[in-house]
């Protein structure tokens, strides 16, 4: 290994280290958490009552999808990790904001509750606290500044 190449996987451990830190920490242990409810709920929703609301059933799993992908991003670390789970809390964001408007405007289209529903009501509202605050930390943690 090149001095080059060491320097460079030293600066990526740091930024490894640096979303991993502090508040990074409760942010992978809270998508973490909401993994195994959105993806359980859906899973086992999806299994059994399909029929009754897949809109809703569906758009669950979708969200269990993203907070897998957003956990692992954040416990992967790195700058292409970082970039990744900037893009994928940004789209949850949009996600939670579509879809708990939907709810709200029209909520003969979900007779069953999403993960999302009413910007995450059901789930103390984390669903929508939780990419506003990634986001914070993600622009935290690429420049550098302590959280």
């Amino acid at each position: 290994m090149t001095s080059g190449e060491a320097e460079v996987t030293a600066v990526e451990e740091r930024q490894r280290q640096r979303l991993t830190s502090g508040p990074g920490t409760l942010l992978v242990w809270l998508y973490g958490v909401m993994v195994v409810g959105a993806v359980s709920r859906s899973a086992y929703q999806i299994a059994t009552e399909f029929d009754r609301a897949p809109l809703a059933y569906s758009l669950s799993a979708v969200a269990g999808v993203v907070y897998g992908f957003i956990t692992y991003t954040l416990f992967r670390g790195g700058e292409t990790a970082r970039r990744a789970a900037r893009l994928c809390c940004a789209a949850e964001l949009v996600g939670v904001l579509i879809v708990g408007t939907w709810t709200l405007v029209e909520p003969s289209a979900f007779p069953d509750a999403t993960v999302w529903s009413d910007f995450g009501m059901g789930y103390l509202f984390i669903p929508v606290l939780l990419p506003v605050s990634a986001l914070f930390w993600l622009r935290k943690a690429r420049s550098g500044q302590p959280g």
